[in-house]
C-alpha cells in the first residue's frame, strides 16, 4: 500500500532557560539540540532505518520563537562525522552563519546565536565542508519558526494544529531497510520513495476548513513541481502568502507550485468543501532534470473529516498582507556569475570552495544594492542558488520568467537548465564574509561553493568587528563535558548579552 501511515509533526523544542538584559531589555532562550544517531522502522518486516538527526529524530525538533527575542542554540555533536549548522534564512553574524569549515568535531560543542528579526519560516541544516549532502540525507535538517504575535492576530491566517510543516525529502532504500547514502555520489542524487516530515507518502487527517502549510524541500537534488488534487481528480488551488524570507505583500492563488532544494513557501488550502474526501498532493512527472521512478509523481494524502473543532483563523485571506520595502530596480548588472560543470568538477566562475585564495569573488560595500545575474548555461542539471545574509529579489528569469509567487523577498533562486536569473539585494546589515553555493548538495560538496566579503574585512577584526570572522577561535567549537544550567544562566548569557552582537537593524 502507498499511503500507509500517518504524518508526523515534530514537536516544538522548549528553551532549558531564559534570560533578560535588565538594561537593554533584550531576551534570550537556550537551546541544547545533540547530534545523535537513531534508528526508525520504516518498512515492516526489514530492519530499522539507521540515521542520525537532532536530538534523536528525524526531521528535528522545530524551534519556533517570536521576533526579537534571541535564540542560543548549543549543538553537540556526539557522531562521528564533522558538523556545522547553519540557520538557512537568517541574517547571523559570520561566526554564527554555519561557515563549511567551522565544524563541530565529535565530542564538542557550539553556542550559536540567532538574531530573530522578521517572521519566516527558516530552517537548520548542517553546512559542513563537503559532506553537507551526506550530514543532511541522514536527517540533521529541521524546521524553524519566527512569528509576530500582533502580525498574526491582523491577518488572522491558521495557527496552531491548522499551521503545518511539511518538510519533503526523497531516499533510496536497500532491500534490507537501510538507505542508499549518497556517499561518492558527483553529480545527483534522486531518491525513489518521497517522504514528508521523515515519513514515506504519509496521510494527513484534517478538518473541513482552512490550513497553512508551511512547505520545505530538504531533498539533496530533487525539486518539485506540485499540485493538489481532489478525489475526481479536478485541482485544488492554493493560495501563497509568503516566500523564503516571510510574508509577500498580497497573497497569489495558483494551481501549481515549483518548490526547489532549500525553498519555502507558506500555503493556504480551504478544505472546506471537501469534507469526507481524500486529497492527493502530487508532482509533476518530467520535471526539470529530476529522475522519476514509479512513485515519485505522489508526495501525500489530505484525509479530510467532517466536523470542524475550531473556526478561529479560518476567515477571508486578507489581500493586503505586509508593505515590504523592495530595493528599486538599478537596470544594471553589477555582477556576473556562471554556474557549470567543467572537467568533471562543480564550479563558480571557474572557482571551487577549496580555493581558498581565489573563492572570495565580490566584496561588496556595506549597505549597497547590487544586482547579481546567476547564470546555468549548461544543460543536464538545475542550480537553486542560495545567498547568505541576504533578502533579495528576482527580477527577471528567462525562459519562463519570474514566477508570480515570487513575489517577495527570498534566498534561494531556482535556476534551471539553460536558465539566467537577475537578483537585486541590499547587502546589510553586517560585515564579513559569508558563503553563496548551489542548494544541490551534491554540487555543494562538490565545489559549486565561493564567498562574498560584505566591507572587504580579509577576516579581520580591525577592517570588520569582532563577528566578521566565520573562523574566529573565540567562538570556534570546544570540547563537551556537560551542561551546567546554573552556569548558563549566570555567565554564559549575561556574557552573550554584553557582546550586542545583533544591535537593532
Amino acid at each position: 500500500m502507498l499511503i500507509g501511515k500517518p504524518l508526523f509533526i515534530p514537536p516544538l523544542l522548549q528553551p532549558l532557560t531564559t534570560y533578560t538584559n535588565t538594561t537593554s531589555g533584550e531576551i534570550f532562550d537556550f537551546y541544547e539540540i545533540k547530534i545523535q544517531a537513531l534508528t526508525q522502522q520504516i518498512y515492516a518486516g526489514k530492519q530499522a532505518t539507521n540515521l542520525i538527526g537532532y536530538n534523536g529524530q528525524v526531521p528535528g525538533p522545530t524551534i519556533k520563537t517570536t521576533i526579537g527575542r534571541r535564540s542560543v542554540v548549543r549543538f553537540i555533536n556526539e557522531e562521528a562525522r564533522p558538523a556545522s549548522i547553519h540557520l538557512h534564512g537568517s541574517p547571523s553574524r559570520p561566526v554564527f552563519d554555519g561557515w563549511a569549515e567551522d565544524v563541530i568535531q565529535q565530542g564538542e560543542y557550539k553556542d550559536y546565536v540567532y538574531p530573530n528579526h522578521s517572521p519566516r519560516t527558516l530552517w537548520y541544516h548542517d553546512h559542513a565542508v563537503h559532506i553537507t549532502a551526506i550530514n543532511a540525507f541522514f536527517g540533521q535538517a529541521a524546521s524553524y519558526i519566527i512569528y509576530d504575535p500582533a502580525q498574526e492576530a491582523t491577518l488572522g491566517l491558521p495557527q496552531g494544529n491548522y499551521d503545518v510543516p511539511l518538510v519533503i525529502t526523497d531516499r533510496i532504500y536497500q532491500t534490507n531497510g537501510q538507505l542508499v547514502s549518497p556517499a561518492g555520489e558527483d553529480d545527483s542524487y534522486f531518491g525513489d520513495v518521497i517522504h514528508v516530515n521523515g515519513v514515506p507518502w504519509p496521510y494527513l487527517q484534517i478538518e473541513p476548513r482552512k490550513y497553512r502549510f508551511r512547505l520545505l524541500d530538504a531533498s539533496l537534488s530533487r525539486s518539485y513541481k506540485m499540485r493538489i488534487l481532489d478525489a475526481r481528480g479536478v485541482v485544488v488551488p492554493m493560495v501563497v502568502v509568503a516566500t523564503d524570507s516571510g510574508y509577500i505583500e498580497h497573497p497569489v492563488t495558483t494551481n501549481e507550485l515549483i518548490l526547489a532544494i532549500a525553498e519555502r513557501y507558506e500555503i493556504i488550502v480551504d478544505f472546506t468543501k471537501y469534507a469526507g474526501q481524500t486529497l492527493h498532493l502530487r508532482n509533476a512527472r518530467d520535471f526539470s532534470s529530476n529522475e522519476d521512478y514509479a512513485k515519485t509523481d505522489f508526495i501525500m494524502q489530505f484525509v479530510v473529516g467532517q466536523v470542524v473543532t475550531d473556526a478561529s483563523n479560518n476567515g477571508p485571506i486578507p489581500q493586503d498582507l505586509v508593505d515590504l520595502d523592495l530595493p528599486v530596480n538599478t537596470n544594471t548588472i553589477d555582477r556576473s556569475f556562471l554556474f557549470e560543470r567543467t572537467n568533471s568538477e562543480w564550479r563558480i566562475n571557474d572557482i571551487g570552495f577549496a580555493d581558498v585564495a581565489n573563492r572570495i569573488l565580490a566584496t561588496p560595500t556595506p549597505g549597497s544594492t547590487e544586482v547579481w545575474e546567476l547564470e546555468n548555461s549548461s544543460g543536464g542539471w538545475a542550480h537553486p542558488i542560495h545567498i547568505h545574509l541576504i533578502d533579495f529579489k528576482v527580477l527577471t528569469r528567462n525562459r519562463r520568467g519570474v514566477e508570480p509567487y515570487e513575489a517577495g523577498f527570498k534566498d534561494t533562486v531556482f535556476i534551471d537548465e539553460n536558465e539566467t536569473a537577475t537578483v537585486i539585494a541590499r547587502f546589510h546589515p553586517w560585515t564579513g564574509q559569508y558563503m553563496f553555493h548551489c542548494h544541490n548538495l551534491v554540487h555543494e560538496d562538490g565545489d559549486m561553493m565561493a564567498a562574498f566579503d560584505v566591507g572587504n574585512t580579509k577576516a579581520q577584526p580591525s577592517n570588520g568587528d569582532n563577528f566578521s570572522d566565520p573562523l574566529s577561535t573565540t567562538f570556534a567549537a570546544k570540547p563537551y563535558r556537560s551542561t551546567d544550567l546554573v552556569e548558563v544562566q549566570t555567565q554564559l548569557l549575561p556574557y552573550i548579552s554584553s557582546l550586542d552582537i545583533y544591535p537593532p537593524f
